[in-house]
């Protein structure tokens, strides 16, 4: 049996992110497309006879129970009745509160790791219930593809969106998603779109955008000066918040060289963090179970 497995968690950028409505329990209601990107997370997972689950190494400044990757398991183990655990080691790149689902990635590796290690077998349809009760944005990474979003997070269909590169900016600032939702002026009655709506343009539409945008730029000033170095650098793109922010990321045509992108990226100021990323069609957790 297999001890030990190694995952990438990748991170996810939204190419447009749309507010339509509120729920009588607080949740709110989104239409988004969810492109996955080659940044990731690394997650390792080791059996261990105790029972108990571990994390010795982990996001800074993140104690292991309330850790993502820690709840994760222990409702997994309570699902299956599993006797024995686990010990979670957590290599973090993807910044936190950045809008890139780093965190909710990592869950989601882990649950898709341990139905592997553990010999659970349980359906994907078994592990996203239990994931969207951490968080709206894992049923995406255990669905594993590109997909058009809808309800809470929870509702998906795959989308083939083209091979394309991105700028991602983090500037250094994080945003609580739960400061932005809650904002009394929040956009909450976007006029709903169908996936057809959406294939027929680009995302690149101006009709499309984030409605959580002018919020988390109110709340982080630093999201509308990432916004403008990147129309400073790259005049052409079309620039947008994924998430709740704070990443900010724009198209790069494959015209513009690696190299190019390097030279913009050494223009970052003090604290910021950019990498130039390919959208991925898949995520890549699954080649690795």
């Amino acid at each position: 049996m297999t001890k030990k497995i190694e995952l990438y968690a990748p991170a996810k950028i939204n190419l447009f992110l749309h507010i339509i409505g509120q729920r009588d329990d607080g949740y709110h209601q989104l239409q988004s497309v969810f492109q996955l990107i080659d940044w990731y997370d690394t997650v390792s997972l080791e059996l261990i006879e105790a029972d108990e689950i571990v994390r010795p190494v982990g996001a800074d400044g993140v104690n292991a129970e309330n850790d993502l990757v820690v709840r994760a398991a222990r409702i997994l183990k309570k699902y299956a009745s599993y006797p024995y655990g686990v010990k979670i080691h957590l290599e973090k790149n993807i910044p936190m509160g950045a809008g890139l689902g780093g965190g909710s990635s990592d869950a989601a590796s882990v649950l898709i790791g341990l139905n592997h290690l553990w010999g659970l077998g349980l359906r994907q349809s078994e592990l996203t219930h239990l994931g969207l009760q951490l968080g709206a944005d894992i049923p995406f990474f255990l669905f594993g593809q590109n997909a058009f979003v809808e309800g809470i997070g929870e509702q998906l269909n795959r989308l083939d969106l083209p091979e394309e590169q991105f700028l991602v900016i983090f500037p250094g600032q994080s945003v609580a998603t739960k400061d932005v939702f809650r904002d009394d002026t929040l956009t909450r009655n976007h006029a709903p779109i169908t996936i057809s709506d959406f294939l027929a343009s680009s995302w690149k539409d101006p009709k499309f955008g984030n409605d959580l945008q002018p919020v988390a730029s109110k709340i982080c000033p630093e999201v509308n000066r990432a916004l403008d170095w990147i129309a400073q650098q790259a005049p052409d793109s079309v620039k947008r918040m994924t998430g709740s922010g704070s990443c900010v990321f724009a198209a790069i045509p494959k015209t513009i060289s690696a190299p190019e992108v390097d030279r913009m990226l050494q223009k970052l100021p003090s604290g910021w963090v950019g990498r130039l990323v390919r959208g991925l069609k898949q995520n890549p957790a699954y080649n690795s179970v």
